[in-house]
């Protein structure tokens, strides 16, 4: 008898999965959702819409004695039309918090980018796989399982050699974070080591992770979203994804900002709350967007297209940004002492690019993702942070 007929089924339910907001029916099992439906019918755009079905952060959470753990998946995988796929995404299993195992699923559907910059599309279905883990530790244990943040993951069941129960409610603080692409985890080794996962890690928090690719617009159906869920600390790393889209001049994104907070304050008075500015990014320092992707090279490598002498005229750079939100907190947190700003450029400047250049020339690599984090706990979670049990943000970090 193998292996597989010896397992214990069991269908994986909301019960099982932390970090998400939402779970949609499908009929393979439940496709974890980052916002909730009523935000979901007002997304304008396709970008927005796979990146917040991508469940980076979500996992499942049991409790179990098993040493096989099977997950049976649907992935959604993005490819380039005309380039060769990227790998497949990795599953991390985590036991007692600690990175034990990775396993991937091969198949599954593809969702084939046909023109980048319009990011039109064709679907392909596929069969589902097993994401496999064997020889575990023995005896009763904590067990996560990340799920690819960068592939939509439609999760069916559990199969184990043992029975599993949801994992304890261990009393830590919810850290609701918002944030671009870099916080969704681009370049990221695998779904445990993006950065806001390195950072909840060193800070023992439960982290519910908002970064979506290309999509922190400082939407207002995103602010409602984090109104309406509950969270001891909160964070919001607002600017590169307005300045590499365009999308805004200054006359606008000042006043979305204060909106945003706004909204995050009807429902979160006294939270901590954490405005972080854009790390480093030497492509829109200084330029403005759109930005476009450059695939000549066979690789995809960014480049911005805006024109540096009409920021006098509002358009934004990253330079402007950090000013701007710099200037908004500082104006707020006289009425708002839970309020506090976090300069990008302490996270990841000019040092940190040296030792870790951005791959693409927009997103960091696994190191710097690492660094991101280190840098967020030192500054954020230590006794002196503004997300320690009380306290407040020390000075910069030297660069």
């Amino acid at each position: 008898m193998s292996i597989d007929q010896n397992l214990i089924t069991t269908p994986v339910t909301a019960g099982l999965l932390r970090g998400h907001l939402d779970v949609e029916e499908t009929a393979h099992g439940l496709l974890p959702h980052r916002l909730p439906a009523r935000a979901r019918r007002q997304i304008p755009d396709d970008l927005l819409s796979v990146a917040e079905a991508q469940p980076s952060g979500v996992r499942l959470a049991f409790r179990t004695a098993a040493t096989t753990v099977f997950l049976d998946t649907l992935p959604t995988k993005r490819v380039y039309q005309d380039f060769p796929p990227p790998p497949d995404g990795i599953y991390d299993l985590l036991v007692d918090g600690r990175l034990t195992a990775q396993a991937t699923v091969e198949g599954g559907n593809l969702r084939t980018i046909t023109d980048l910059r319009a990011q039109t599309a064709e679907f392909t279905p596929g069969p589902a796989g097993t994401a496999r883990f064997t020889g575990l530790p023995t005896g009763e244990k904590d067990i996560e399982i990340w799920l690819p943040h960068a592939e939509i993951t439609e999760v069916i069941a559990l199969r184990t050699d043992a029975p599993v129960e949801p994992a304890p409610d261990r009393g830590r603080r919810r850290w609701l974070h918002h944030g671009s692409s870099i916080s969704h985890g681009s370049n990221a080794a695998s779904p445990s080591t993006i950065w806001p996962a390195l950072a909840a890690s060193a800070g023992e928090v439960e982290l519910i992770n908002l970064g979506f690719g290309g999509s922190a617009q400082v939407d207002p159906f995103t602010a409602r979203a984090m109104r309406d869920t509950p969270a001891d600390l909160i964070s919001l790393k607002l600017g590169i994804n307005v300045v590499n889209s365009d999308a805004m001049r200054l006359r606008a994104f000042v006043p979305a900002v204060h909106g945003f907070l706004d909204t995050l304050r009807e429902g979160h008075p006294t939270t901590p709350l954490l405005l972080v500015s854009p790390i480093l990014c030497p492509t829109h320092e200084n330029t403005p967007g759109p930005l476009m992707p450059d695939l000549s090279d066979g690789t995809l490598t960014f480049k911005a297209t805006g024109d540096p002498a009409e920021t006098a005229a509002g358009r934004l750079t990253l330079t402007v940004i950090r000013d701007v939100l710099a200037g908004i907190v500082d104006e707020r947190s006289a009425e708002d002492p839970h309020l506090h700003y976090l300069d990008g450029l302490d996270l990841f400047g000019e040092r940190d690019h040296a030792a870790f250049p951005l791959p693409d020339g927009i997103h960091p690599g696994p190191e710097g993702h690492r660094r991101i984090a280190e840098n967020f706990a030192r500054l954020v979670f230590a006794d002196n942070g503004p997300f320690a049990r009380t306290g407040r943000l020390p000075g910069p970090a030297p660069r």
